[in-house]
């Protein structure tokens, strides 16, 4: 986490005190932003019933891949955490009791909501489970938030654009979701909207998009590919390689987030945090190339339930907020593979096995 300082266009004065509550906060953005604000002088607090895609759900899959390497990242979240001084409320959101009286316990000013089944082949698979941890857990939060917070920040996805219609889009783009979790995500926002309307509550909507990064294990396309190299193995890729995804460190995602918390302009407005620069799935297999000389790559049918997609325009963040992402696949790559190979010894036991 040591390079977010150098990075990060905030004041810590505007987040000394400041108190802030992340549902859904262990999982990969939350543990990640719970640190950084946390480092600037926020009190945070983690609500989370470390089921979805957590220690619950990961240690339940004995036939998942590399199940042992995933639960020891889930153990360095939580130790991260531990150490950084976070606390941690190990509450399942969709119990509206425990999770009101933990909020009145926090009385938190801004609420970060991140819970959520991620990862769309799952939603599509099981959508009773999607739709119980996605708007179940949004409607309790909600419910608190509407008199008893100043701010609700709301994870949305670029998911909810569907086929992107040009090359460059920007957050005016029209909504025509494809599958169960992209029409989640967009029934999440105009709920958020309503409640701002109704109940005066203000709000701001985040669209990330192919995020990547240390101790993710969502299973997105990167983490993938370097698991895969590091243990000798081909890279799959899904169609020709062709199509555009705008790929995202997880370090420039927290740092937008951190200026939509302090930046009264996040206020009431949806906004795209990506990159902002779609690259194409060969692009990545050469960044990854660079790190591991030797892959090979083989080609799949393309799920044709994923959008096509490109390039997100973040013109809006960075003239509202000052939002400055630096990480463009050529730098994000070489960190992400450099972080793994400080778990070389655990990788080479998934290789033996």
């Amino acid at each position: 986490m040591t390079d977010f300082a150098r990075t990060i266009p905030f004041s810590s004065r505007t987040m000394e005190g400041r108190r802030i509550a992340l549902i859904g906060g262990a999982g990969f953005i939350g543990h990640n932003l719970a640190l950084e604000l946390t480092r600037h002088g926020a009190e945070v607090h983690v609500v989370d019933g470390l089921q979805v895609n957590h220690l619950m759900y990961i240690a339940s899959q004995p036939q998942l891949e590399n199940q042992s390497l995933y639960l020891q990242m889930l153990h360095d979240r939580l130790k991260l955490l531990n150490e950084a001084g976070v606390k941690l409320h190990a509450v399942d959101a969709r119990d509206y009791l425990k999770l009101t009286a933990v909020l009145n316990e926090c009385e938190p000013q801004v609420v970060v909501q991140l819970a959520a089944v991620a990862h769309a082949n799952r939603s599509n698979k099981d959508p009773y489970t999607t739709f119980d941890h996605s708007l179940r857990t949004l409607e309790n939060a909600l419910d608190w938030a509407r008199s008893s917070c100043e701010h609700f920040i709301y994870f949305s996805s670029s998911m909810v654009y569907g086929n992107f219609q040009s090359q460059i889009i920007d957050e005016t783009h029209p909504l025509e979701p494809l599958g169960i979790y992209g029409a989640l995500k967009l029934s999440g926002e105009k709920i958020v909207q309503a409640y701002q309307q109704v109940f005066d509550l203000a709000y701001t909507i985040i669209r990330p998009a192919a995020l990547y990064g240390p101790r993710c294990v969502s299973r997105r396309v990167g983490q993938i590919f370097l698991e895969n190299a590091l243990a000798g193995k081909s890279l799959r890729v899904e169609g020709d390689g062709e199509e555009s995804i705008d790929f995202t460190y997880i370090n420039d995602l927290v740092q937008g987030i951190c200026l939509t918390i302090e930046r009264p302009e996040a206020r009431n407005e949806i906004f795209n945090m990506t990159f902002g620069e779609g690259r194409t799935i060969k692009q990545l297999v050469d960044c990854v190339r660079k790190e591991f000389p030797d892959i090979v790559v083989n080609h799949t049918e393309r799920d044709n339930l994923r959008p096509f997609r490109g390039t997100m325009s973040v013109d809006k963040a960075k003239d509202l907020l000052g939002y400055h992402p630096e990480n463009p696949l050529e730098k994000g790559i070489p960190k992400y593979a450099a972080w793994y190979r400080s778990l070389e010894k655990e990788i080479r036991k998934l290789a033996v096995a």
